[in-house]
């Protein structure tokens, strides 16, 4: 597994980067056949009215990006910390990873092809409701990521596995920009670009 360590306002010494390496290490110790990138930021706010150390760290692991992240009033807890909640996360995409490839075999063996496009369509037309757009915090933290194209069944998974509200995907079916995002009184919403010539 490849680590990136990152420091923001913080000396990044041998002693922090070993028992970063070490603990991310063992929290994907188990899933190290399908993990292949850990990108690690540690920081340190400057703020004097705030006063927390964060721990933030992105897995790249078969296609999917699994994300968490920490703040403590201490460097070492919040790794502590981040490392559990990542072993927890890799576990819950294993586990459904597996229940997934289960029942989709049941489904082969006992449903229709027509079946399972219906349940496509009903999922494309859930998520197909009213949206909402937000200005950006003025302070933009710039991420660039591989976007391979996927379904929105696909990236409503990939949602639960990051700490955001949102996701940000390439959708497979017509290639175009679109983000998924869960709606305050619960279910999801998607946000599509909208063609010039639609409702004229």
């Amino acid at each position: 597994m490849k680590i990136l360590i990152h420091g923001k306002n913080i000396e990044l010494t041998g002693a922090l980067k070993e028992y970063t390496e070490s603990k991310i290490t063992k929290a994907t110790h188990h899933y190290k056949d399908i993990v292949k990138e850990a990108d690690i930021h540690l920081s340190i706010e400057k703020n004097p009215r705030v006063s927390f150390q964060s721990a933030e760290v992105t897995i790249f692991a078969n296609g999917i990006i699994i994300r968490a992240e920490e703040k403590s009033d201490n460097l070492y807890s919040s790794i502590d910390l981040v490392s559990n909640k990542l072993c927890r996360k890799l576990r819950k995409y294993k586990e459904r990873t597996i229940n997934s490839n289960y029942k989709e075999t049941i489904q082969f063996k006992n449903a229709s092809l027509d079946d399972t496009s219906n349940i496509a369509a009903e999922t494309t037309d859930f998520l197909k409701e009213g949206l909402k757009g937000s200005l950006p915090e003025p302070s933009i933290k710039n991420k660039y990521f591989e976007m391979e194209p996927i379904s929105i069944s696909e990236a409503r998974k990939q949602l639960d596995f990051i700490d955001h509200d949102f996701y940000f995907f390439r959708n497979k079916k017509n290639n175009e920009l679109q983000v998924i995002y869960k709606r305050n009184h619960g279910g999801y919403g998607l946000i599509q670009s909208k063609k010039l010539n639609e409702h004229k």
